[in-house]
C-alpha cells in the first residue's frame, strides 16, 4: 500500500490548521507546516529567516507570475538567482515532494496540492468559513477587536491568494484544484475530519 498525503489549503480563521492537526493525529500521520522551512533551510543552506520573509512578510509582484513555473529543479549555489523568490519556493516544493515520496502526512499550506498534482495518493482539502466565522474566531484566538479581526484576514488571505498565483499561475480559492472544500462554519473541526477520513476511506478501499 502507497503512503497517503492529506494537503490542506485554508482561508484565515477557518480553523484549518487546527483541522490538520487533529486529522493528522487521529490519522497517525506525520504533520508538516512550517517545520518545512526548517527543512528547506536544513537542505539548501540558505538562512531559514529568509524563508520566512518570504513566507510572511514578501511581497510579490502582482503583474507577472514567476518567470518560470516550478519544475523540480532547484538553482544552483552558484547562480545569481540562488535565493531568488522562486529558489526559496523550489526548495519548499522539493521538500514537500521528498515528504510526499516517503511517508503518511498532512502538509499545510504552500501550494502543496499544486506541487503534488497528479499523484493518485494525494487528497487535497480547501477549508474555508463565512466571513463572519472567521472574525469572531481570530477575535478570540488573537485577542482583536472587529476592525482590527478583519483586517488581518483580508490582509492574509490576499497574501495567500497572491503567493499562490505567482507560483502556480491558478486562482488559489478555485474549488476545482481540491477533492474536498470543507466550510468549518457549518461543522465543527472534528465533524471535518471524520469527512475527510470518510473520503479516504471510499476513494482507498480497493487499495486496502
Amino acid at each position: 500500500m502507497a503512503n497517503r498525503v492529506i494537503t490542506i489549503a485554508r482561508s484565515y480563521g477557518s480553523g484549518g490548521r487546527k483541522m490538520g492537526k487533529l486529522l493528522a493525529r487521529e490519522l497517525g500521520y506525520e504533520y508538516y507546516d512550517r517545520e518545512i522551512l526548517r527543512i528547506a533551510s536544513d537542505d539548501s543552506g540558505i538562512s531559514e529567516e529568509l524563508f520566512r520573509q518570504m513566507d510572511e512578510h514578501k511581497r510579490l509582484p502582482l503583474f507577472r507570475i514567476a518567470r518560470e513555473m516550478y519544475t523540480g529543479e532547484v538553482i544552483p549555489p552558484d547562480n545569481d538567482d540562488f535565493i531568488s523568490n522562486e529558489n526559496l519556493f523550489r526548495y519548499q516544493a522539493k521538500i514537500i515532494r521528498e515528504l510526499a515520496a516517503t511517508r503518511n502526512c498532512v502538509i499545510v499550506g504552500r501550494c502543496a496540492n499544486f506541487i503534488l498534482r497528479g499523484r493518485e495518493n494525494v487528497i487535497n482539502v480547501f477549508v474555508t468559513a463565512p466571513v463572519a466565522d472567521c472574525v469572531r474566531r481570530v477575535m478570540r484566538n488573537d485577542g482583536l477587536d472587529l476592525e482590527e479581526a478583519e483586517k488581518k484576514i483580508r490582509k492574509i488571505d490576499k497574501r495567500r491568494a497572491d503567493y499562490y498565483k505567482y507560483f502556480t499561475g491558478r486562482q488559489w480559492h478555485d474549488a476545482a484544484l481540491y477533492d474536498l472544500c470543507l466550510n468549518t462554519g457549518h461543522m465543527s473541526e472534528k465533524k471535518c475530519v471524520e469527512l475527510v477520513r470518510a473520503y479516504m476511506d471510499a476513494r482507498f478501499e480497493d487499495e486496502d
